[in-house]
């Protein structure tokens, strides 16, 4: 940062001019529909969606800028190389000498949202206006200075990537390990899982009053449908059924998925948990829902449009029943991985959070830059 600083103070100290983006590069639109996208393209194929396509041709060979005009509004990717584009993206060439085209990629990926956003009462914007788009203004200090942003921004971006790919590694490793410490042939005992461990029913209560009760200081934790947690106290929870021993819940409906909780927890009644005496056989029980998860969401994949499984489905799930100290070395295992994986206060996710707040925190600092009068 104090290079930076230093190239600031010689080379703009009083502030940066300001242009409009249509003043600064030359901005078009792709031809092509959404389906000339082919499977095996040579080429990229640049659309609204988050992740481009492929096609067998292509009209550009250079280096550009690609913003969704449409969908992902505002979305703005960088590239070099030849690729086409779908009629609703933006394609910003020609770049004037006097920009880095990287540093322009990092200045409106961080401003161009918000500028679209105070432009909404004046247009709605389901699609970008090429006049709203031009008229964007932009902050152009010295090229040394763009260069020294894009460097520093681009070392915050290649870190958080690689953490990023060691993270998915990471979860391979998991998934083959988990797999193989969880198959057993017949040397080991089969059970049901309801004869093994302790059913436990939820707490009949509807979305309206969940929103009614949510307190972030509540002590306990109601799990609905889907991704849908809150917190509330236990006396403003109807009919509480509190489960307060480490147990698993079976998420039963939309998102079909386990989960192992250890606080004080209950959860809408259409969904159902397990328990058992010794808490290692409780998680030993999640690893082993969590390893035959597809199995789950495959049974649920002909219950209509809303994925939905039955009580039976689990109930009748047979499962191999281990020593406790076998369970214990298992779960032992596999938390390390568990905890790597899926941490959001330790492990390769909390790593990877933090440093993109710091990478978007640099960001917006870097790219904020008084007006030259």
């Amino acid at each position: 940062m104090s290079r930076l600083d230093e190239l600031i103070a010689k080379l703009c100290p009083n502030g940066v001019e300001y242009r409009p983006l249509g003043n600064v590069c030359k901005i078009e639109t792709g031809k092509l529909n959404a389906n000339a996208a082919v499977e095996n393209g040579g080429y990229l194929f640049f659309t609204t969606a988050k992740e481009p396509s492929r096609i067998d041709q292509y009209r550009w060979d250079t280096e550009a800028l690609l913003i969704a005009g449409n969908a992902n509004v505002g979305n703005v990717k960088y590239y070099v190389g030849k690729f086409d584009a779908y009629q609703r993206t933006y394609v910003l060439t020609d770049f004037d000498p006097s920009v880095s085209v990287k540093f322009l990629y990092y200045s409106l990926s961080n401003n161009l949202k918000a500028y679209l956003d105070s432009r909404k009462n004046e247009a709605a914007m389901v699609y970008i206006v090429l006049s709203t788009l031009q008229d964007f203004r932009i902050p152009l200090p010295p090229l040394p200075v763009q260069s020294e942003i894009v460097r520093i921004l681009d070392n915050f971006t290649e870190l958080t990537a690689e953490l990023t790919a060691e993270l998915t590694a990471r979860k391979k490793q998991y998934e083959y390990y988990r797999d193989e410490l969880l198959t057993f042939g017949d040397e080991v005992e089969y059970k049901k899982i309801k004869d093994v461990y302790t059913r436990i029913k939820g707490t009949p209560i509807t979305a309206g009053k969940m929103k009614e009760i949510e307190n972030l200081e509540g002590d306990i934790r109601i799990f609905a449908g889907g991704k849908t947690v809150i917190n509330a106290f236990e006396e403003d929870i109807p009919k509480a059924n509190i489960t307060r021993v480490p147990a698993v819940l079976v998420q039963s409906r939309g998102v079909i998925d386990a989960i192992f909780y250890e606080e004080p927890f209950t959860f809408k009644n259409e969904m159902w948990a397990y328990t058992a005496e010794n808490r290692i056989s409780v998680k030993y029980l999640y690893y082993v829902l969590k390893n035959s998860i597809q199995q789950f969401r495959d049974a649920a994949s002909g219950m209509g449009s809303m994925p939905q499984i039955s009580l039976k489905v689990t109930e009748e799930f047979v499962m191999p029943v281990l020593p406790i100290e076998e369970q214990a070395r298992i779960v032992e295992m596999l938390d390390k991985f568990d905890t790597l994986t899926t941490g959001i206060s330790a492990g390769l996710p909390a790593e990877i959070e933090a440093r993109q707040k710091q990478y978007e925190y640099y960001r917006d600092k870097l790219l904020t830059f008084k007006e030259l009068s």
